[in-house]
């Protein structure tokens, strides 16, 4: 049976959020067939052996392990975090690790909404431009400090400013915040309605401000008021927590304790979840039969996100709108489909997935695979086959590299592949002219938008071009109540208006693939996320 794919609902976001204390305690089995879905995963980076204990988190004997009696969770991860500094960590894969530790305003529920976190309620002022936060009271973090106003005002305003945040740039709406009690004042720049969902697990894990004060001793010691407590940590390697029986939602949270590795090699996961070295792990699709086999569950974690070629139009040959539609028309997004994710993956011209309020009808298969017409196009452009040649930039082997080289030498493109392990310094600085990029996409749909055609965007090769239409088209979707009738049809016109960009070319999706053992039950279907909500662990010992 062909994968089902997940169409993510979208449920209009109200001005004023009550809070929803009951939270699901369980969640229905999962179908054997999986769904098709569209995050990409993180590379795990090379292992530090030095161990580093948390001295204020310290925990007692024996707390680390399968404690008699206890429940844990054994994941392993090739997106295994970098960074516990939830500012440097930034997006990514990796928050959803984070998240074990970070709670934020907000959290995305089953339909992409925003829902209460450690925020039971916001609302905005009348005008749009202002938008407040009301924390649940008596929380406080893993080192006693407290969650209140000052603890959000301290969050973003590292977020915004410390040297090394990977976050200033989603924050640009955000001028100032003022702290009363339980209440975070966010004064905005500018009139958008997005905020609530920006600010939840990706862009705002809030971390005890006290122990923020020395960034570097947090990147190690990280301390947050979310579902566990770290107790050991070993850089690039394994961290242990236990429960923190002050989170806020603690009575739903059924795990006791977690053992997070950093994942080996592929094609030892599985065997690792049959022996019960683990009980919870990403898997590459080339593994997915085999778990399967195994007895293992395996499911696709609903997401959003799209893989994409760069291309920068601010160098040549790329400055020529005719070389651009030659490079769409020869891609043939299939081919990645069935060679890369054996077809738990969909082809994609839009960095949303089909049934998602921000996905454009209008704009789909606009530039349909037609290799006749890339000749075409290059011959008009003044060039003979094998006459444009590229060097194609990327960290490390990718065989999506050897299919675009594939498909571009079709139509008389040559592609140079370079690997270059300092790849993102070139790419961030806009100095590549033609590298592939993928990402796990955002919560907001103005963030994903923006930071793939935006002036300023970090997806955006090409900084500083942007697409005729496209900021006015962002601010009127800024200025648009989730709620409104408007909405979507507004949304839409700015996914259309990216879309003309000249500097990014999509091609596939590759879903979260995720295999567990059956004692772990169901996860919420929450996209992008990895919720432990409900969950439970039943043959732990």
């Amino acid at each position: 049976m062909s994968p089902l794919s997940v169409r993510p609902k979208f449920l209009k976001f109200r001005r004023r959020v009550v809070a929803r204390q009951a939270r699901v305690s369980d969640v229905g089995r999962t179908h054997a067939t999986p769904r098709r879905t569209h995050p990409l995963r993180a590379t795990a980076l090379a292992s530090v052996l030095l161990t580093v204990l948390v001295p204020t988190l310290s925990a007692c004997a024996g707390e680390t392990g399968s404690a008699s009696g206890s429940s844990t969770l054994k994941w392993t991860s090739s997106y295994f975090p970098t960074h516990w500094d939830p500012v440097v960590s930034g997006s990514g894969a990796q928050f959803r690790e984070l998240a074990l530790v970070y709670a934020s305003l907000t959290r995305t529920d089953e339909n992409g909404d925003a829902v209460p976190d450690l925020a039971e309620s916001w609302e905005y002022n009348a005008k749009g431009d202002q938008v407040t936060f009301h924390l649940r009271p008596g929380l406080t973090f893993s080192d006693g400090e407290p969650v209140d106003g000052a603890a959000v005002k301290a969050a973003i305003e590292r977020a915004k400013d410390q040297q090394n945040s990977a976050l200033f740039g989603d924050l640009t709406s955000i001028g100032s915040v003022e702290a009363d009690g339980l209440d975070a004042i966010v004064n905005l720049t500018q009139v958008d309605y997005q905020i609530p969902q920006l600010l939840g697990q990706r862009v705002l894990q809030i971390a005890s401000p006290k122990a923020a004060a020395s960034p570097e001793e947090l990147d190690q010691q990280p301390v947050g008021a979310g579902p566990f407590i770290v107790t050991q940590l070993v850089p690039g390697t394994k961290v242990t927590l236990k429960k923190n029986p002050d989170y806020w939602d603690a009575e739903n949270i059924h795990i006791d304790n977690v053992e997070l590795t950093s994942a080996p090699d592929a094609a030892t996961v599985v065997n690792g979840l049959q022996t019960g070295v683990y009980n919870f792990a990403d898997i590459d699709p080339s593994q997915a039969q085999a778990a399967k086999d195994a007895g293992l569950d395996v499911f696709v974690q609903p997401g959003f996100n799209a893989a994409n070629l760069s291309l920068n139009i601010n160098k040549a040959p790329f400055d020529n709108p005719e070389v651009v539609d030659a490079v769409r028309h020869a891609i043939n997004r299939d081919e990645f489909v069935d060679k890369l994710t054996f077809g738990y993956g969909e082809a994609t011209d839009q960095p949303f997935p089909k049934g998602y309020v921000a996905y454009d009808p209008e704009s789909e298969n606009a530039y349909p695979y037609d290799p006749e017409e890339s000749k075409k196009l290059l011959a008009d452009a003044g060039y003979q086959s094998g006459e444009v040649k590229l060097d194609l930039v990327i960290p490390a082997e990718d065989p999506q590299a050897e299919i675009v080289q594939s498909q571009l030498a079709a139509v008389g493109i040559t592609v140079n592949i370079k690997i270059d392990k300092n790849w993102a310094t070139p790419f961030f600085a806009k100095d590549l002219t033609f590298s592939l990029y993928g990402t796990t996409g955002r919560d907001s749909a103005v963030q994903t938008l923006t930071a793939h055609f935006g002036p300023d965007g970090p997806l955006n090769l090409s900084t500083p071009y942007e697409p005729a239409g496209f900021e006015e088209a962002v601010t009127k979707v800024r200025q648009t109540p989730l709620d409104s009738p408007d909405y979507q049809e507004t949304l839409q016109a700015a996914t259309r208006a990216g879309l003309q960009s000249q500097a990014l070319v999509f091609t596939y999706s590759q879903p979260n693939l995720i295999a567990k053992s059956t004692s772990v039950s169901d996860l919420p279907k929450n996209p992008a996320h990895i919720d432990w909500t409900g969950v439970t662990i039943s043959d732990a010992g």
